[in-house]
């Protein structure tokens, strides 16, 4: 929809959209109205998923990509341990629609900031709908595809329940599953760094450790989640491991499987998350329902360990 227009409008347009999510959350007067911000929300985010890559492949030399995608993730576990904890004590404070104003002041400040740095970013080449399914019938971007649809719902059947694991299993206080997952936060903080300056070597090891990782950690929780120093731990591990996860896969789509069509497979690439973020999250609420707790975490496990053997044996090749 927005392939003639020059990208630092689309950007601003995303930002602006975020600003007025925000607004109309805090004036809410009905849910009606509350649920239309969510969705523009939405809107807004995943229009700048979809293009932060293709962005960043342009701004930065391509050596230093992965960096830069390293760079733009740790905004998500900087907001994953900051944000809740700071909505929660300004609502508590002010009210919760003022927890909503003050996000939009940030995004405010946000968008001063593009209007004055990013450069002029006119579309290269005109894509389209056909595009997309070009790009989707390359051999390589359907295994990248693959992979994200399988760590994507993996991680989210086990991770979405994991509060209700550590409940149950070493049944774990409300205060330190708090600290349990501030430290899942934590941990994806550092595993983005960790897979920004891993795929400048190797986007296979990154591509493919990531969710070997994650399976570790899901596996661990399953045979020793009984004691809470194990499961801290593995989910601790778990955190380190997804916080990798984007950097390595978003670089893989972009930089290696089509270059000339990193906006495309951008948008291919958020699609299938988001489609694997809702199917794993019901899948595993299924899986909870009818077969216990422990059943999410085993087909996390499953899921991302294929996940990492297909890029093993066909991930991206080493650069020569």
């Amino acid at each position: 929809i927005t392939k003639r227009l020059d990208r630092r409008t689309v950007m601003w347009t995303m930002t602006l959209l975020l600003i007025l999510s925000d607004v109309l959350a805090a004036g809410a007067w009905s849910l009606a109205v509350l649920l239309t911000a969510r969705v523009v929300l939405g809107i807004a985010l995943g229009g700048f998923w979809s293009m932060s890559a293709a962005l960043a492949m342009r701004l930065v030399p391509s050596h230093l990509l992965s960096r830069a995608m390293s760079i733009i993730l740790t905004g998500v576990s900087i907001a994953t341990v900051c944000a809740a904890p700071i909505g929660a004590y300004v609502g508590d404070i002010w009210g919760w629609r003022s927890a909503f104003m003050l996000a939009a002041a940030g995004a405010a400040a946000t968008l001063l900031v593009q209007l004055i740095t990013i450069p002029r970013l006119p579309p290269i080449g005109v894509a389209s709908f056909r595009s997309l399914l070009d790009v989707a019938k390359i051999p390589m971007v359907k295994i990248a595809l693959l992979v994200v649809l399988l760590v994507a719902s993996g991680h989210f059947a086990g991770i979405t329940y994991i509060r209700a694991f550590l409940e149950k299993i070493p049944a774990l206080d409300v205060e330190t599953i708090s600290l349990v997952l501030l430290a899942f936060g934590i941990s994806g903080f550092f595993g983005n760094l960790a897979g920004g300056l891993l795929a400048e070597y190797s986007l296979k090891a990154v591509a493919a450790l990531a969710p070997l990782l994650i399976a570790i950690a899901a596996v661990s929780l399953l045979t020793a989640g009984a004691s809470a120093l194990a499961s801290a731990i593995a989910v601790a591990a778990w955190g380190f491991a997804f916080g990798a996860v984007p950097v390595g896969l978003q670089t893989w789509m972009v930089r290696r499987a089509v270059p000339e069509q990193a906006q495309s497979a951008g948008v291919l690439l958020v699609t299938v998350f988001q489609v694997a973020i809702a199917a794993g999250a019901i899948f595993g609420g299924l899986l909870v329902e009818n077969a216990g707790i422990t059943s999410a975490i085993a087909y996390s496990a499953v899921a991302t360990f294929v996940a990492a053997l297909i890029v093993f044996l066909v991930g991206p090749k080493r650069e020569t």
